[in-house]
C-alpha cells in the first residue's frame, strides 16, 4: 500500500502542531555550522521527530531522508524526503515564507510531495498525477504559465551569496535579461512556480531535504526541474526549475556555461 494524500496530511497536521505554536515565539536557536549561520530550532526537530513517528507506525518497510535526525533505508524502494522547516531563517525572523517539506520517493524518483504553510493556512500537494492547493484562495489544481521567453520572466532566488566566481557571474546574466528579479522565500518561490505566479527559481548549495517535496510539485503542475547540468534533480545540489521548456532551455544554457 502507497500513502494518499489523507496520510500526507496527517503528517502535515502533525508538523503544524509543532511549528506553528513556536511561530514568532521565543524560541532557542542553535548554530549547526562552525564558522558560519546554519540555524536549528526545537521546532525543527519537534516537526521532524511527529512526522517520523507516523511513518515508521504506518510504513516501518519505508526509508527515511530527513535533515535533523539522519537518515534509515534510504537504500530501500520507496523513501520519504522530510525537510521539518525549510526556511528556518525565515522562521526564527518572524516571516511567513517557512514551509514543512514531505516528499516521497520510489525507486529513487520523487513522485509525490507535500508543502505546508501552517500560518497562511496554504498547501501544495503532487499525489503521482496532478498538483494541487489548498487554502484562503480555495481548492485548486496547479498549472504553471508559460511567459515566452526569459526577457518575460520573473525569477527568484533564496540569495545571490548562493553563487561564487563564474557561477555568480552567469547567474547575474540571467538576473539581467528577466523582467523581474526578487531574492527570499525559499520553498516558498517554487511552490509559487507551479502556481503560475513567477517562472524561474535558479539555486546552488541545496540538500536533497530542499527539493524532494518540491520537485513532484513542480512536475505534476507542467513545470521542469533539472540539475545545472539538465540531470536529474533528486540528488539536488544545483538547481533550475522553470514554468515553460523554452525559459528553461535559456537558463539552463547559461548556467551551463554551454
Amino acid at each position: 500500500m502507497l500513502p494518499d494524500r489523507d496520510f500526507f496530511n496527517r503528517l502535515a497536521e502533525a508538523a503544524k502542531a509543532e511549528t506553528l505554536p513556536r511561530f514568532r515565539s521565543r524560541l532557542d536557536v542553535v548554530n549547526k555550522e562552525q564558522g558560519g549561520f546554519d540555524p536549528v530550532t526545537e521546532g525543527d526537530r519537534a516537526a521532524e521527530a511527529a512526522i517520523r513517528a507516523i511513518i515508521e507506525k504506518d510504513f516501518p518497510e519505508h526509508g527515511i531522508l530527513g535533515e535533523e535526525f539522519g537518515n534509515v533505508g534510504i537504500d530501500r524502494e520507496h523513501v520519504w524526503v522530510i525537510d521539518p522547516i525549510d526556511g528556518t531563517r525565515a522562521f526564527i525572523s518572524g516571516v511567513p515564507v517557512w514551509g514543512t517539506l514531505i516528499g516521497f520517493q520510489s525507486a529513487g524518483r520523487s513522485v509525490m510531495g507535500l508543502m505546508d504553510q501552517p500560518f497562511t493556512g496554504e498547501r501544495y500537494f503532487a499525489d503521482g498525477e496532478r498538483s494541487w492547493y489548498s487554502g484562503p484562495g480555495g481548492d485548486h489544481q496547479l498549472q504553471v504559465r508559460d511567459c515566452g521567453s526569459l526577457e518575460n520572466a520573473t525569477l527568484f532566488t533564496t540569495s545571490p551569496h548562493l553563487f561564487a566566481g563564474d557561477a555568480l557571474t552567469r547567474y547575474r546574466t540571467i538576473e539581467s535579461r528577466s523582467q523581474l528579479f526578487r531574492y527570499g522565500i525559499d520553498c516558498y518561490a517554487y511552490a509559487l512556480l507551479a502556481s503560475g505566479h513567477i517562472d524561474l527559481v535558479i539555486e546552488s548549495g541545496l540538500k536533497p531535504y530542499d527539493v524532494g517535496a518540491l520537485i513532484p510539485i513542480i512536475e505534476q503542475a507542467g513545470g521542469i526541474v533539472t540539475t545545472w547540468d539538465g540531470g536529474r534533480p533528486e540528488e539536488a545540489g544545483t538547481i533550475i526549475a522553470a514554468g515553460s521548456a523554452k525559459v528553461h532551455a535559456e537558463a539552463l544554457a547559461i548556467m551551463s556555461g554551454r
